[in-house]
């Protein structure tokens, strides 16, 4: 018989008797996920003492003849992720084994991250949700391990990255793995930061991606110093206030683009100003009125639309009725047709053809951010290198917090979605420590 006693020791240890050898019978201790030398050689003594305290004194007797041996049996490392396990349910934490990076990948501590109004879409609409679900796309942390292939980051380097693709790579949850396209390096003087890093990367990166990819707007990377745009088109921002509208405001004043006009709550105003908006109206004006308001500040007719905020009846609505044939209209995506609530499903479209009346003639597309990575410039540089570089040059400026406290990771995600839910915020992102 292999195994002829087997002993617990504080949770952590077991003993077996190994007697296949007559002659030099061994006395194994199995420990479980031992974290260092000090904790190895406190549960074998803890084993031991439990043997002496509780075995006969035959058997202590012949303890005196075995051969002890340690044999550490690892068990694979895991941690804790926030999922979504049924349509507008609470959320829940999953343990999942914490990944091992290959090729390109790095593997980060979370330390921060950002919620975002498709967390709300997935855990209350189920958009593209497969249950239990990891949320999140904003991550901010630090490197903990390299894959092989890796040459822009190493151990120990604070990063902040949209990731977005996989379950792996989701932000709600202790640990991150992701190729290290994914991330841009803190810039210095950003290190005690992170809470505001976390705040930029995924709709920095659609803000970008709008407006250059989707628009057509000339954004050259490095900007030469020479750069102004010719013609300047005559641009509506809808939604200044959002965290897109803010980074796509941002973008547009460095590259020069000064016929530039934006909408806002009253209140919001000044932000938008702040971020670059050459004029700002009041988008709860008749939109008959807010046109004639647009027209005359922009002393013609729209040119380029970016609606930040993707509501049918809010946004959609009034931009069909201001944009005229020719016009290009990017509409963030999904539209939502009906708001979640306390007690009200959402509910979406996503081809924004169909949502409202459109004008003949004119071009209107959906922003579907993950495609951005079909660009090969942008999947190389547009974070590991033009987010940090725009951060650390002041070009650009992270959405004002509103920090979720909470004393456990799954409090702090809930009480985070519930206030996006409730509509709680207005021109700041609601961030909460994971790690």
């Amino acid at each position: 018989m292999v195994m002829q006693e087997q002993r617990q020791a504080n949770g952590r240890a077991s003993m077996e008797m190994d007697t296949r050898s007559p002659q030099t019978p061994i006395r194994i201790i199995k420990l479980r996920e031992p974290k260092n030398r000090l904790e190895i050689s406190a549960c074998v003594i803890a084993a031991l003492t439990e043997v002496a305290m509780t075995d006969t004194d035959e058997e202590l007797t012949k303890l005196t003849q075995y051969e002890t041996v340690v044999s550490i049996a690892m068990a694979s490392p895991s941690h804790q992720a926030v999922v979504t396990v049924a349509k507008r349910a609470p959320l829940e934490i999953k343990q999942l084994p914490t990944p091992k990076p290959t090729g390109k990948e790095v593997l980060v501590q979370n330390l921060w991250t950002a919620s975002t109004p498709l967390d709300l879409h997935q855990a209350d609409g189920g958009l593209l949700v497969q249950h239990p679900q990891v949320l999140g796309d904003s991550t901010a942390g630090q490197v903990m391990a390299t894959g092989p292939e890796v040459t822009m980051l190493k151990e120990k380097d604070l990063v902040f990255g949209f990731t977005f693709r996989n379950e792996k790579e989701k932000a709600q949850q202790e640990y991150v793995c992701a190729p290290e396209n994914l991330f841009g390096k803190v810039p210095p003087g950003w290190e005690d930061r992170l809470s505001e890093c976390v705040t930029i990367p995924n709709n920095f990166v659609t803000a970008w991606n709008a407006l250059l990819d989707i628009l057509g707007l000339a954004l050259p990377w490095p900007k030469p110093s020479t750069f102004a745009p010719s013609p300047s088109p005559r641009i509506l921002i809808w939604g200044a206030s959002s965290s897109v509208g803010q980074y796509a405001l941002q973008i547009l004043a460095y590259y020069g683009y000064h016929n530039v006009i934006a909408t806002a709550s009253p209140r919001n105003f000044d932000l938008a100003k702040k971020c670059g908006a050459t004029h700002v109206s009041s988008y709860n004006s008749p939109a008959a009125d807010l046109k004639k308001d647009i027209e005359a500040r922009l002393e013609g007719k729209v040119e380029v639309v970016l609606d930040c905020i993707g509501s049918r009846n809010g946004s959609v609505a009034p931009i069909a009725q201001i944009a005229e044939a020719g016009t290009k209209v990017a509409i963030m995506l999904p539209v939502v047709v009906k708001d979640a609530g306390e007690d009200v499903e959402p509910e979406y479209a996503m081809d924004v053809a169909e949502v409202v009346q459109w004008h003949d003639e004119m071009e209107t597309m959906g922003v579907r951010t993950h495609f951005y990575l079909e660009d090969p410039f942008l999947s190389s540089h547009l974070q590991p290198d033009i987010m940090p570089t725009l951060l650390a040059r002041g070009v650009v400026k992270p959405n004002k917090q509103k920090i979720v406290e909470g004393a456990t990771l799954l409090e702090r995600a809930q009480k985070a979605l519930d206030m996006l839910r409730r509509k709680e915020v207005s021109g700041e992102r609601l961030v909460w420590r994971v790690g």
